[in-house]
């Protein structure tokens, strides 16, 4: 875009102009700031950037630009980017460190993961602002590649504290949808009377006034179309009017006069053009070395392009517009870039850039090729490994085309789909297991296939829909790798239980598949003996299937497990010690589950984990160590732009709380949520949590409806268990003493069974509620007991609530004092504040008066905030409390001071004596 004379305001941008340089004031103040500018091709965002560049004295920049050609190559706008700033990477913790390395190439290592790079580039960022601000600057963002793309959203979610501005441009019609949900600028056409200011700037003839309004009106104050569009008329038309403008796209319209004007080149200038927008990088020595090959004079070829206001050929190849790129590559024909990739391929180094070469060579390639499909194959095994996942899809899916035997084609078709899906491709992914099934593939290929489908059927829609492909892979797997079909009816399980009441067929047909395998039948092995146990519960009975689940959880909790066989069995296991009533392994495996997940960096597993171990803590009466396990899948849920686990969370944890308008908004948010969108577990979750809810609040008849329908699919297990013993207490407080003798029995039932201290005293607990006189005091005092025994200190201090309120009913006024007493400090100091309440009522009513506790809010710290005080009490260092929650050092000091202030206090010695429990708020 033109400027109003040299160092002056763009023309018609003093608004966007203003946003950016405030934006800077607020860097140079040392607050973060982002912003995405979204608008269509031509309307000036890279002219806005440019501006702001101009603006930016005393910060460090660093720039990167996204290439169309380039997308496939994972990490390489965020290599660009961060390339400055590499010198500050010894200085990050060991694990970021080395994500960062492996994702850019820089060692070799195990893929790492997408957060932890993000994780990493937040701390890499925040290192580079010692001495200035740093701005970043990204143009074409619709074209940076998937992981890169995803990491700036990441980052740029997790600025807080840090002089750091991100400002992205992004093509509003691009490809797909990038950067949502973060601060944006439309960037949007010129006024009337700027766009002809502009127009008049550039136009040096005679130009007819209707040709003037025109133009005007037709490229509605697109400020590159007002500059491009007059240099194709003819002095005739400019003058009288002759001719007109196209109705084709204004992008159509300015790349064509771009395709014009290279054409009019000689060309050896169209070559290097070309040369230019094939090779993305703008690498000048790449440049000069594929041009020699090609015999082009490049001094008189650049100075040819740069005459023509196209292109400049300085440290980089800077093109005056992505148009110019793609009218560039569009010039020639086919053979023609053929020529040129080849070219380019021959003059990258392969030991320093592997993945480019190859890539150029594989689009240098007009047909089948066996030597170039094997090179994609082996580069695309590099890329998966430093955790380039859609890279290695797309090396994969070339190698797939070139790949001239029919079975080989169809195992890297396979393979090709395996990393689509992996990189959520779905669609794709879903083509190339067509196009694998169509090639000869044997038992185990054909397997894997359906498995596949399952796999991102389950992904891309619900578990209840993936469910029945991967029943059917586990039966096909099974001849040919009993290994691989023990973990697909593993995972087929999982999704029958997560899929509930919605499951295609039911959990029935799943465990009833299990059980037809013989291999599953009195097998030694663990894995075998927990699949087959869940599969006898569910067909033949609770009873039936118990002792050898129990067999089953007592092995996997007698040794260390490694990380992938833990990842990958720990859920299942977890999940089957919680309906076994085995309270202690579930307490065990949860934790262990959790630490291998964050060890190792496994964020497609630490969400689960972490709800899994929240419900647990839940149950143990530790709200307060859940909800800092809430607080951090939030942080997480954050990070990857998803509130939906935090939700989660808070389903279990705010119930007990008995704060009925979190615990309603958490049901709807994960009712209508579209991961759990199909799914019954959503269902018998949400009338679990309304139950507890309003068994805390003395709404006994809502909490017997709620109940009811969280129990009426037991083969869900789990909270539908859980359900039943909610059921109860409810239901004897309405007087439906039979409904509730008939839950009792199914629960005694499974109590016998089990054996469990939880077990049991949770029997003894609503057996009491269904008793009388003498047995029902004894059964109380057995529940109290058994109930301590376990640990589950949320039970054991509602068995006192309710025995204190049954002996107030008997008269027995001392004693109910005493266990009221009880029942209303474990609640308390649990922050089960509902049923805290009742136990307070109950201990008025038998003349004992407890002041409700005094308020904090004066100090009262953010859930945030409380976590971050929790973790630096625990001896936490503030990048070890950052790479738990995903901020950088900074931010967490930035918090560490908030919370001093509100406290009183100017140290981490000083906050090791405070309570922060009584300070949390809901926030």
């Amino acid at each position: 875009m033109a400027r109003d004379g040299a160092g002056s305001e763009l023309i018609g941008r003093q608004d966007e102009c203003q946003l950016l340089e405030g934006l800077l004031a607020q860097v140079r103040a040392g607050q973060s700031g982002v912003l995405v500018l979204r608008g269509e091709a031509g309307i000036g965002k890279t002219e806005l950037l440019n501006h702001l560049l101009d603006r930016a004295t005393g910060c460090h920049i660093v720039r990167a630009a996204g290439v169309q050609s380039e997308m496939e190559l994972s990490y390489a706008g965020l290599h660009q980017l961060c390339a400055p700033l590499l010198s500050h990477l010894d200085g990050l913790p060991e694990p970021q460190r080395d994500a960062l390395r492996t994702a850019f190439g820089m060692q070799v290592g195990a893929a790492p993961d997408r957060f932890l790079v993000g994780l990493a580039t937040l701390s890499l960022l925040a290192a580079a602002v010692a001495d200035q601000p740093l701005l970043c600057v990204v143009d074409d963002a619709q074209w940076l590649d998937r992981v890169s793309a995803q990491t700036l959203e990441f980052v740029a979610r997790r600025l807080h504290a840090e002089p750091v501005l991100l400002v992205l441009a992004v093509r509003e019609s691009g490809s797909r949808e990038v950067l949502a949900d973060l601060p944006e600028l439309p960037v949007r056409g010129l006024n009337e009377r700027d766009s002809g200011e502009l127009l008049d700037s550039v136009v040096t003839g005679p130009l007819d006034q209707r040709v003037r309004d025109r133009i005007v009106a037709e490229t509605r104050g697109n400020p590159l179309a007002l500059l491009e569009l007059p240099r194709g008329l003819t002095l005739l038309e400019m003058a009288v009017g002759f001719g007109g403008l196209e109705t084709r796209p204004l992008s159509s319209q300015i790349e064509a006069g771009f395709l014009r004007r290279i054409r009019a080149l000689p060309t050896q200038t169209q070559q290097l053009l070309l040369m230019a927008a094939t090779e993305p990088v703008g690498d000048v020595s790449l440049l000069r070395h594929a041009a020699e090959r090609l015999g082009i004079d490049v001094e008189a070829a650049a100075t040819e392009a740069e005459a023509a206001g196209l292109m400049t050929l300085g440290t980089w190849v800077r093109f005056r517009h992505p148009l110019v790129r793609s009218a560039a590559y569009r010039v020639v024909g086919f053979e023609e870039r053929r020529r040129v990739h080849r070219a380019l391929a021959e003059s990258i180094d392969p030991t320093l850039y592997p993945e480019r070469r190859v890539w150029h060579l594989a689009s240098a390639t007009t047909g089948p090729d066996e030597a170039v499909a094997a090179e994609l194959e082996e580069t695309a095994g590099r890329a998966h490994a430093r955790g380039g996942v859609a890279a290695a899809a797309a090396f994969l899916h070339r190698a797939t085309e070139l790949t001239p035997d029919p079975v080989r084609r169809g195992t890297r078709a396979l393979a090709a789909a395996r990393a689509k899906y992996q990189a959520g491709a779905f669609d794709t992914a879903r083509e190339l297991v067509d196009a694998a099934e169509l090639s000869p593939l044997d038992g185990l290929g054909a397997g894997r296939a359906t498995l596949l489908r399952g796999q991102i059927m389950s992904a891309g829609k619900s578990a209840s829909v993936g469910l029945p492909l991967l029943l059917e892979a586990a039966k096909r797997l099974q001849p040919y790798d009993s290994a691989l079909a023990g973990q697909t009816y593993r995972d087929a399980v999982y999704a029958a239980l997560t899929a509930g009441r919605l499951a295609t067929g039911g959990v029935r047909d799943v465990a009833e598949a299990v059980l037809a395998t013989p291999e599953h039948v009195d097998s030694a092995s663990r894995e075998d003996r927990l699949l087959t146990g869940l599969a006898r519960v569910i067909v033949e009975g609770y009873s039936v299937g118990t002792p050898t689940l129990m067999d089953a959880v007592a092995e996997f909790r007698s040794e260390k497990l490694s990380r992938e066989y833990g990842l990958g069995w720990l859920p299942l296991v977890c999940r089957t010690a919680h309906n076994i009533w085995d309270f202690a392994a579930w307490s065990e495996l949860s934790a262990e589950l959790v630490d291998l997940a964050r060890d190792n960096g496994a964020l497609a597993v630490l969400p689960s984990a972490l709800l899994l171990r929240l419900s647990n803590r839940v149950f143990a009466g530790d709200l307060r160590g859940a909800a800092s396990l809430v607080v951090e899948a939030d942080a997480i849920g954050e990070a990857i732009g998803s509130s939906f686990f935090a939700h989660y969370g808070a389903l279990v944890v705010e119930p007990f709380r008995g704060r009925e308008s979190t615990t309603r908004h958490a049901i709807e948010t994960v009712t209508h949520d579209r991961l759990l969108r199909g799914e019954g577990k959503v269902t018998t979750a949400t009338q679990w949590a309304t139950a507890v809810l309003c068994n805390g609040l003395g709404r006994y008849g809502e909490a017997y409806g709620a109940a009811e329908r969280g129990c009426e699919n037991p083969q869900e297990l789990g909270l539908s268990l859980q359900s039943r013993v909610e059921l109860v207490e409810a239901a004897v407080r309405l007087g439906r003493n039979e409904r509730a003798a008939e839950a009792v029995r199914t629960i005694d039932e499974m109590a016998q069974v089990s054996g469990t201290p939880w077990a049991l005293g949770t029997s003894a607990a609503t057996r009491a509620l269904v008793s009388e006189g003498e047995a029902a005091d004894v059964l109380h005092r057995e529940a109290i007991e058994r109930l301590d025994t376990a640990e589950t200190r949320m039970d054991s201090a509602r068995a006192r609530l309710r025995y204190g309120e049954w002996l107030r009913l008997q008269q027995r006024r001392a004693e109910a004092r005493t266990r009221l007493s009880e029942a209303h400090e474990m609640l308390s100091e649990a922050g089960a504040d509902a049923f805290a309440e009742r136990a307070r009522r109950g201990l008025q009513a038998v003349g004992v008066k407890v002041s409700v506790r005094a308020s904090t809010a004066s100090a009262a710290l953010t859930a945030k905030e409380v976590e971050i005080a929790r973790l630096a009490q625990g001896g936490f260092t503030n990048p070890q409390i950052g790479a738990r929650l995903f901020l950088s050092p900074h931010t967490v000091e930035w918090h560490l001071r908030k919370v001093f202030a509100k406290l009183g206090i100017s140290s981490r010695k000083e906050i090791g004596s405070v309570h922060l429990d009584a300070l949390a708020t809901t926030s």
